[in-house]
């Protein structure tokens, strides 16, 4: 739960907030909200009680941010509100959210167990209504089949439909809940009072196939829904596990440990080799390397020494270090981030469900239609006025089922979505889907998204033909070494020099290297400075050799004995050999590449130069990253955030379209909408073309369904009797509606064979 105090006055004039109030911003997590249409009544309700000056639910976390006088209302009181109405409220618990995900998993669990249910019953009612209906009993059988799918395991259809219209609303639970509760009361009383037909010489028709299979495809449709809301908060969760539970304070010769949340401000923090920094503050003694990739994004860790700034939820390597506490709780730079990936998520508009606005107008026009119908009937039908009048307004009904309305967008995302994965795109919901298409601005992280993420040896050159024992000793010396880049040495040696030679002497020199003894001479590794400080001369061939890999943004390392230069070692992160193909993809297709690094503008040049991008940002804050794409939304782009990190969270987190890459941070991907497997950056303009693709086919499918209602509703109605006598039969009604589905789940499946 998120609070702010806000130091403003109210100003507002709203129903029992006092003139001058301080007002409170909480954000609550809300449960049982099933459909968008859920949150606007959430919304309204809370809007409309005394105390409250604004709400805002967000349908897609499932939570709502109040602003209100806590004087003239409780949590409590909200929570009563919303009970009143069938929703509810999660106030007073220690961890609000943790309360929101069990209730999700329980409702998850229930709702996956009634779709399957509903599934095994429907089977046999489909397979008896269409191949043994002369068999006997055939009509009761499959009214004691279907009577639990419709009113028990489908009874949140018509629950969730009741609460829409005390309201003044409808959505597709009004829908579901008003086809199938007709066609199997209708089909119960036929079944019941079959006579009454046979007495008009006409024959009864039952229904409660359709009543069934409507019910468990819809169920299927909100169990998928339900799986992609359930993991909204892992994401907060893991960043919040950055921080250690406790830590050590110093208190005059000893230590002790401590809670986390007692570290108070000017408090000195003993951090040792391999743990996680809790808070912001400055070294105060002590030299250690800390992996900053959490904050900044940058593979190479940073040394610290004293007068240092470190952060929390950064990783301490070897060394071990004290410093003393300047920012705490919420004030450290990884709460911020917490806080703010919090803000972008709850800022979204709720999604709002296509195919729910439409049912708000469709279902009382189809309910309109159906009554007018009946009334026609009954005042021009003639003889069997009553009879037409009850067939035609139920075969309305019946053919408006929303069955393919239904099935029109999830089966389209299902196959987008498979589509995608079988491709090593992994895509978490349909709104990225609906939105990439429409993306005009594309910002790309630098380290682990157009590059590979790890420091590697990119270029060796000996100066001296005698280069095999000497490699022996190099390597024996950056295996020594404690500085990240030795490691990337290490890696690009072992496979070429069996065994690291026994050095005789070893010496790390903090800033400029390490000196190392064997069989009576001394080596150094290091940079300009350590050759300087010993006299060792560099050979202008080499110099030159080193200025020109700088200039690359490489970072060059010297291996000498004592008189000259052995070898030069240029060390970088190289360019992934499907970035520049990509950033060219997607600029063919009118969408301007941005890229933004926490690293210096020399490197970024570097890079952006060798991909082909013209527009960068260097040395940028995770806070900065959100703020920029910020800005480019208030130009009016629609913009796709590619990273790989933590720092990329916040920024991912704003963007209208979010990638990560499948090799960078579990919170990244949990925070983004979509994940490239194979942190292949190729696969970026595939995953766009899928998502233009996609929502071609969802309109295709939404377009068939209304043109079958559009035509099949007034044939069903009666439209064709005063012109040929046809009066469209109910079984007919029933087949139509089972064909639109077809249809639009044919339709869906053409999709597998798109070539991405």
């Amino acid at each position: 739960m998120v609070t702010t105090d806000n130091k403003a006055q109210s100003t507002k004039s709203s129903a029992g907030v006092r003139p001058g109030a301080k007002l409170t911003l909480h954000t609550f997590p809300v449960l049982e909200m099933t459909c968008a249409a859920c949150a606007v009544s959430v919304e309204s309700m809370l809007n409309n009680t005394p105390g409250i000056v604004k709400a805002a639910v967000n349908y897609a976390n499932q939570s709502t941010t109040v602003e209100y006088d806590p004087k003239a209302i409780t949590p409590t009181g909200m929570q009563q509100v919303l009970q009143s109405i069938g929703y509810d409220l999660v106030v007073d618990v220690e961890d609000p959210q943790q309360v929101q995900q069990e209730a999700q998993q329980r409702h998850y669990e229930s709702l996956k167990k009634r779709t399957l249910w509903a599934g095994i019953l429907s089977v046999p009612v489909v397979v008896i209504g269409m191949f043994f209906m002369n068999m006997p009993y055939a009509n009761w059988i499959m009214m004691g089949l279907s009577a639990p799918v419709v009113f028990w395991l489908g009874r949140s259809y018509f629950v969730n439909a009741w609460k829409q219209a005390r309201h003044g609303r409808a959505n597709m639970d009004t829908l579901v809940a008003l086809s199938t509760g007709i066609a199997f009361l209708f089909s119960a009383f036929n079944t019941v009072y079959a006579q009454f037909w046979y007495a008009r010489g006409l024959h009864p028709h039952v229904y409660f196939e359709a009543a069934a299979v409507v019910i468990a495809f819809i169920s299927l449709g909100k169990l998928l829904e339900e799986r992609a809301k359930s993991n909204t908060t892992s994401a907060l969760k893991k960043l919040m596990g950055l921080q250690p539970k406790t830590v050590r304070v110093i208190e005059g010769d000893g230590e002790r440990e401590i809670p986390i949340a007692e570290v108070r401000v000017g408090q000195v923090i003993l951090v040792r080799p391999g743990e996680k920094i809790p808070v912001d503050g400055q070294v105060v003694a002590g030299r250690s390397f800390v992996d900053e990739s959490t904050i900044s994004g940058e593979p190479v860790p940073v040394e610290k020494g004293e007068g240092a700034g470190v952060f929390a939820g950064t990783l301490n390597q070897k060394g071990s270090f004290r410093f003393r506490a300047e920012k705490v709780g919420a004030q450290t730079i990884l709460a911020q981030i917490i806080h703010a990936v919090q803000d972008a998520q709850g800022s979204k508009a709720p999604v709002q469900k296509l195919v729910d606005r439409v049912a708000g107008i469709f279902v009382p026009v189809v309910i309109g239609i159906a009554l007018l119908t009946f009334a026609v009937w009954i005042l021009v039908g003639g003889e069997n006025a009553f009879t037409h009048a009850l067939l035609t307004s139920v075969t309305v009904l019946v053919i408006a089922c929303p069955c393919a309305l239904g099935l029109a967008t999830p089966t389209a995302i299902m196959v987008g979505v498979g589509k995608g994965a079988e491709n090593n795109i992994l895509i978490k919901d349909a709104e990225s889907l609906e939105l990439g298409h429409r993306v005009n601005a594309v910002v790309l992280d630098k380290t682990g998204t157009i590059t590979e993420g790890s420091p590697t040896v990119t270029d060796l050159h000996w100066e001296t033909p005698d280069a095999n024992p000497l490699g022996a000793v190099l390597l024996a010396l950056e295996t020594h070494s404690e500085h990240p880049l030795a490691e990337a040495v290490v890696r690009h040696l072992k496979p070429e020099t069996a065994t690291a030679a026994r050095l005789d002497g070893f010496e790390s020199l903090t800033g400029r290297g390490v000196v190392g003894r064997f069989d009576g001479k001394t080596y150094v590794v290091g940079n300009l400075n350590l050759l300087a400080e010993r006299s060792i001369e560099v050979p202008p061939p080499v110099a030159g050799r080193a200025e020109r890999w700088q200039a690359e943004a490489k970072t060059v390392v010297f291996f000498a004995d004592e008189n000259k230069v052995l070898a030069v070692i240029a060390i970088a992160d190289p360019v992934k050999a499907t970035s520049k193909a990509a950033v060219a993809a997607l600029q063919k297709r009118g969408i301007v590449v941005y890229m933004v690094t926490g690293d210096n503008a020399q490197t970024a040049a570097a890079v952006a130069s060798q991909v082909g991008i013209t527009e960068f940002r260097a040395e940028v804050l995770p806070a900065n990253k959100a703020a920029f794409v910020k800005q480019l939304q208030a130009q009016g782009k629609v913009v796709a955030m590619i990273g790989d990190g933590i720092n990329d969270a916040q920024a991912l987190a704003q963007a209208d379209v979010s990638v990560a890459m499948g090799r960078g941070s579990d919170i990244a991907m949990d925070v983004a909408k979509m994940t490239l497997i194979t942190s292949d950056l190729g696969l970026l303009p595939k995953a766009l073309w899928l998502s233009r693709r996609t929502v071609q086919t969802i309109r295709q499918n939404l377009f068939w369904a209304f043109i079958y209602n559009l035509i099949g509703i007034p044939i069903a109605a009666g439209l064709l009797f005063p012109l040929n006598g046809f009066l469209l039969n109910p079984m007919l009604a029933g087949a139509a509606m089972a064909l639109s589905s077809v249809s639009v789940v044919s339709n869906s499946l053409r999709l597998r064979s798109l070539k991405l």
